[in-house]
């Protein structure tokens, strides 16, 4: 466990909203992990979920949290459909802000959001946590640096191990596995392409899961992009890998390529007379962990320094509205062009 003091004062008190998986994950983070930051409160409706942050003061309602001069910065991480009201509740209060993402389900819920942030002056960061994983990071720096040339062409796969569950991929809920998981692909794709995406063409369907259908979800997609400079990519997002959690990347570019991510968990492997085989990535803490660690430690340095977050609200609007159209390309069959997608 590190100290929880960084020479910058006395640690931020941090309240975390929405004790789901996310929720208990980052209040985690803040109790154990982040320097400069404690976690002064949690809220969420269950009070089975609270009871288990033993020591820590517990809000069923999150205005009660809100309204605690204890904590200058929130962390929320309830469903989707909720961020909204939780935000411009939050931004209020004065509160630095750190959203799960998506921001929303849609842009206009989005917008009121950033005016509310923009009117009452507070930070706001949303959780893109790729963007401070080690690859993804060294990744950008090469294409910086030129080391590749001029990226053209960009190849993003996402493989969940198994299915969420039912409620939580309820469109209503969630916006669906194109808005709620590939929204990380649209990401680090404007990110590393270091371009807008112009327009998406998307096939879907319900393949091994048929509850799916149920709540009006899919289990595989594949988007087609097409960039603003002409370039090309194809982002995959399937919740059917049931050989582990496989996230990579590739970026190919005029003079090289660079390929991020990884299958082998353990660096080791088995070999037989008849086989040659290794252990693979189980899920996505095992993958992201740090990644998870290291955007909140950049929530509070930037708090404490005022420097702006690295992912903002443009970079956050800017990849739900390439999800809001891949999304309706789902639905129509037809190429939409990400400007035309509200």
């Amino acid at each position: 466990m590190r100290t929880k003091s960084d020479g910058g004062g006395a640690p931020l008190g941090v309240g975390v909203i929405g004790l789901g998986r996310m929720g208990r994950i980052y209040a985690n983070h803040v109790a154990r992990q982040v320097e400069g930051a404690r976690l002064a409160a949690v809220s969420d409706l269950s009070a089975e979920a609270t009871a288990q942050m033993a020591g820590i003061p517990a809000y069923a309602d999150y205005h009660d949290l809100l309204a605690d001069p204890d904590i200058q910065a929130v962390i929320i991480a309830t469903p989707t459909s909720t961020h909204r009201a939780i935000v411009i509740a939050a931004a209020g209060a004065g509160k630095a802000i750190f959203c799960e993402k998506p921001t929303a389900l849609t842009l206009p819920e989005t917008d009121e959001m950033v005016e509310a942030v923009d009117r009452a002056g507070v930070m706001f960061q949303v959780g893109f946590m790729r963007r401070f994983d080690r690859g993804y990071v060294e990744a950008r720096r090469k294409i910086e640096e030129g080391v590749i040339g001029e990226p053209v062409v960009l190849r993003s796969v996402s493989r969940d191990p198994y299915r969420t569950s039912l409620e939580y991929a309820d469109p209503a809920k969630s916006g669906g596995l194109v808005v709620d998981m590939a929204i990380h692909d649209f990401d680090v794709a404007r990110w590393l392409m270091g371009d807008e995406i112009e327009r998406v063409y998307t096939e879907a369907g319900v393949l091994v899961y048929p509850e799916l259908a149920e709540v009006g979800d899919i289990d595989n997609a594949m988007v087609v992009l097409r960039f603003a400079r002409g370039g090309l990519g194809n982002v995959e997002v399937s919740r059917n890998a049931r050989y582990g959690y496989d996230i990579q990347c590739e970026i190919i570019g005029s003079e090289g390529a660079l390929r991020v991510g990884y299958l082998r968990e353990t660096p080791l492997l088995t070999l037989t007379p008849n086989a040659v085989t290794h252990d693979v990535v189980p899920y996505f803490m095992e993958r992201f962990g740090p990644a998870y660690t290291a955007q909140i430690e950049h929530f509070i340095g930037c708090i404490r320094t005022g420097a702006p977050p690295r992912v903002g609200v443009a970079d956050a609007r800017a990849a739900l509205q390439a999800a809001l159209a891949a999304t309706r390309s789902q639905h129509t069959g037809r190429v939409v062009r990400v400007d035309a997608a509200d």
